[in-house]
């Protein structure tokens, strides 16, 4: 390599012109001695990669296929449109295509990122909402249990005890009567689950002349663990049973599905 070679890279016109911050007269020149100089030409092309190199190194870290990804996501942002000639267009111009690539790298990431955040963020309040739901119901099944313990534990409360009938001799089942605050406590500790679309109806009878009067339903029975149900009742009960119903109860017992039957006193 000639010394006058060796002092025209040194100069740093080289650098300027990969930068395109020469005139076009310089340009020019440059092209003139790249073609007569091997040398000056691989020393451009030396620089070019470095930029390249730079340019790949401080882009966020993607999978293959993200360029397609970020052109879809910003299309409409940033315009690409391929250089026709790497000397037609001065490399000033691939240098700002090559930034404007890094910024959009740059969106793409922070709108995953702000999207991914989003996420966690719905997450996290769905979590929220579903540990408050959980904590409201384990409040009121706790209110529940403290309330029909209350109530057996109570010294007016009357047992009465329901022997299983002709339709299932094994069942049983308890009634824990206050008359003075007009609740009841049933244990239907005893009673088959009921088959599907029926439930159990608790009557209080009235022996003379025989009068049933509903005072609820033992729905959702293979629901609650410990199988104990609080009704009212201010009936003058002389008795109670439990007969097996359609959903949602009888106006009056069905006398062939009689399950359990009890009298007060008894």
């Amino acid at each position: 390599m000639s010394m006058e070679v060796e002092k025209y890279i040194a100069s740093g016109i080289l650098e300027l012109y990969v930068a395109g911050a020469l005139t076009p007269e310089q340009n020019l020149e440059v092209q003139h001695y790249a073609l007569q100089y091997p040398e000056i030409q691989k020393e451009i092309e030396g620089i070019e990669a470095s930029i390249l190199k730079l340019t790949e190194s401080t882009s966020p870290k993607m999978q293959g296929n993200g360029f397609r990804k970020i052109s879809a996501e910003l299309d409409d942002i940033i315009p690409f449109t391929p250089l026709e000639s790497r000397r037609k267009t001065s490399w000033g111009n691939y240098v700002g295509w090559a930034a404007s690539i890094l910024l959009a790298v740059g969106l793409f990431w922070l709108y995953s990122e702000n999207r991914n955040l989003q996420s966690e963020v719905e997450i996290s309040n769905q979590e929220k909402l579903d540990l408050e739901e959980t904590l409201s119901t384990t409040k009121d099944a706790i209110a529940r249990k403290d309330f029909i313990l209350e109530q057996l534990r109570n010294q007016n409360v009357s047992v009465i005890a329901l022997g299983g009938q002709a339709v299932s001799p094994t069942s049983y089942a308890k009634v824990y009567w206050n008359k003075e605050q007009n609740s009841v406590i049933i244990d239907a500790q005893g009673l088959p689950e009921p088959p599907s679309g029926y439930t159990y109806q608790v009557w209080s009878l009235t022996l003379d002349p025989l009068t049933p009067t509903s005072i609820g339903l033992l729905d959702n029975l293979s629901d609650e663990g410990d199988k104990l149900f609080a009704l009212e009742n201010s009936n003058a009960s002389e008795a109670f049973g439990i007969t097996l119903e359609p959903e949602g109860g009888s106006e009056s017992p069905t006398l062939e599905q009689l399950y359990a039957l009890g009298t007060v006193g008894r």
